[in-house]
C-alpha cells in the first residue's frame, strides 16, 4: 500500500547494537495491512515506525504527532519518491540516536517530511511516525514470525546457523542499500515462467507488483480492473490489478497471487534501477516465517500458518480510512434490591434497575476512495461518506482492519451500509463480486 524510493547522499552512520552481552531482542509488533508496525525511540522520544525492508533510509512524518521532538543538525533538502506529483519539502537531520528496547543506534541519519498532506495513520488505524528499515536491519540477524507478530533481532557473531536447517535459503542482491530477490513469476498456465527481479518490499501490503516495459515478458494483463494502489512520498499510485498463475522462491510455490501493474508517471524513480522488474510485498511475505542476514546477502524461508491463503482482492471498491472520534452515548444498567422489601415474606423483592449514560469517544471511518463500477460504487456509495452502521450495528464497534478484512473475504458476502452524507443519512446494500 505504501512504498517508499529516494537517493540522497549522507555520511556514514554508527551501527546499530545490543547493550551489555545481550545476544537477542524480541519485539512484539502491530500487523495492519499486512504491514509490521514497531516501537522505535528517536531522542528519547517512543514513536510507531513501519519496518520496510524497501526503504534504505529513516523516514519521519505526522508533525502534529511528533513537534517536540529534539532533531539534530538540520539542513532543508528536497526529495522525490513514488507517486506522480512533484518533489516535497524535507528536513535531513544527521546525529541522532534510536533505541529499539536493548538495541542503539547512535549518530544516525533520517528524513523527516514536511509536507502535511502526507499522512499513513488515518490509512492504518493507528498512528504511525515514520519508517526505518535497512540501518536497523543491516547489523543484526532478523527474524520475523508474522503469525505470533514478533520480530527478533539477534547478534550476527553468536548466532546458531542450526536454527536454519528447516529454512529455504534464497541469495539476495543489494542496490543502494536495498534487497532484490530473483522470483519465477508464471503469467498464465500455457506460458514458460520467467526470472524477474523484485525488490523485497515489507513496507508495500500488496502481494506483487509488476512493472511494464521492464521486461519485455512482461505483458498488459488482459483480465483487470483498475485500481488506487497505495500512495507514495510524492502522490498518490494507481494502475491495473490482476492475478498471475504463479510465483516461485526456492522451492515454495503460490498460486495465482494478485498482482499490480503501477502506471508509469507513478513509478519513474523506481525505473531509474533499469534491471528492476517489480516489488515482492506483504501479502507473500506474511505466508512465511523468514530470517534476513543482510551481511551474507542471504533471505531464509520456511512456510508460515498462512502459505496456503487464498489471495484476493478488495471486493467492495472502497478504501477506508480513519476519521477521527465521534461522541457516543453509551447505556449502562445496575440491579439494586429494595431493602424495605426484604423483611417483608408476604411480598415479593423488589428490583430497581438504575440506568446509567456515558459519553465516550469511539472511531469513526469514512471512504477515502471507491472505485467507479465496483459493488460499492453502483450501489451509490461515494467518496467522502462517513460510516455510521454496518449490517444494523454501529460502525464504531468495529475496528478497522476487521471492516477491510471483510471486504476481501468472499463472493456475494451482502453488506447494508448506513452512511452520513453532508448531515443526511443514507443507506445502501450491496454483496461483494469477483472482477478477475
Amino acid at each position: 500500500m505504501f512504498l517508499f524510493l529516494f537517493s540522497f547522499a549522507v555520511s556514514a552512520q554508527g551501527k546499530f547494537h545490543l547493550t551489555g552481552n545481550k545476544q537477542k531482542q524480541q519485539l512484539s509488533f502491530i500487523h495492519k495491512n499486512n504491514l509490521i508496525i514497531i516501537p522505535v525511540e528517536v531522542n528519547g522520544k517512543s514513536l510507531n515506525f513501519i519496518l520496510d525492508t524497501g526503504v534504505s533510509r529513516t523516514i519521519l512524518f505526522n508533525l502534529n504527532q511528533i513537534d517536540s521532538l529534539d532533531l539534530k543538525d538540520i539542513k532543508k533538502i528536497r526529495i522525490s519518491g513514488l507517486g506522480s506529483n512533484k518533489p516535497v519539502n524535507a528536513l535531513m537531520s544527521r546525529n541522532n540516536s534510536f533505541r529499539l528496547k536493548n538495541i542503539i543506534g547512535l549518530h544516525q541519519d533520517l528524513f523527516f517530511i514536511l509536507d502535511g498532506d502526507f499522512d499513513l495513520s488515518a490509512k492504518l488505524g493507528v498512528t504511525i511516525h515514520g519508517i526505518i528499515g535497512y540501518e536497523v536491519i543491516k547489523d543484526f540477524i532478523v527474524e520475523v514470525n508474522y503469525s505470533k507478530k514478533r520480530i527478533t533481532f539477534y547478534n550476527p557473531k553468536k548466532y546458531s546457523r542450526k536454527r536454519l536447517r528447516k529454512y529455504e535459503k534464497i541469495p539476495l542482491v543489494f542496490h543502494n542499500n536495498k534487497p532484490y530477490v530473483h522470483v519465477n513469476v508464471k503469467l498464465k498456465k500455457d506460458q514458460d515462467p520467467f526470472l524477474a527481479k523484485l525488490l523485497i518490499d515489507s513496507g508495500g501490503s500488496d502481494a506483487l507488483w509488476l512493472f511494464k516495459q521492464s521486461n519485455k515478458l512482461i505483458v498488459e494483463p488482459t483480465d483487470y480492473f483498475d485500481d488506487y494502489l497505495g500512495e507514495g512520498l510524492s502522490g498518490i499510485i494507481r494502475g491495473k490489478r490482476s492475478k498471475v498463475h504463479s510465483i516461485s522462491l526456492g522451492k515454495y510455490e503460490l498460486m495465482k497471487p494478485t498482482v499490480s501493474y503501477p502506471d508509469s508517471s507513478a513509478i519513474v524513480i523506481a525505473r531509474k534501477q533499469l534491471d528492476r522488474n517489480g516489488s515482492l510485498g506483504g501479502t507473500v511475505l506474511r505466508r512465511f516465517r523468514i530470517v534476513f542476514d543482510y551481511e551474507n546477502a542471504s533471505m531464509y524461508l520456511k512456510k508460515g500458518g498462512k502459505f496456503n491463503a487464498p489471495f484476493n482482492y478488495n471486493m467492495s471498491g472502497i478504501e477506508l480510512v480513519y476519521n477521527g472520534q465521534v461522541l457516543v452515548k453509551e447505556k449502562s444498567t445496575s440491579l439494586n434490591l429494595d431493602s424495605n422489601s426484604l423483611t417483608n415474606k408476604d411480598e415479593g423483592i423488589a428490583v430497581v434497575m438504575n440506568y446509567n449514560y456515558n459519553y465516550v469517544f469511539k472511531p469513526s471511518y469514512s471512504i477515502f476512495s471507491i472505485r467507479k463500477n465496483s459493488p460499492a460504487y453502483e450501489a451509490g456509495l461515494r467518496k467522502g461518506d462517513v460510516l455510521l452502521a454496518i449490517n444494523n450495528k454501529a460502525a464504531h464497534h468495529y475496528k478497522l482492519e476487521e471492516i477491510v478484512h471483510w471486504f476481501y473475504s468472499k463472493p456475494n458476502r451482502k453488506f447494508k451500509l448506513k452512511v452520513d452524507r453532508g448531515g443526511l443519512e443514507y443507506e445502501f446494500s450491496f454483496r461483494l463480486r469477483k472482477v478477475i
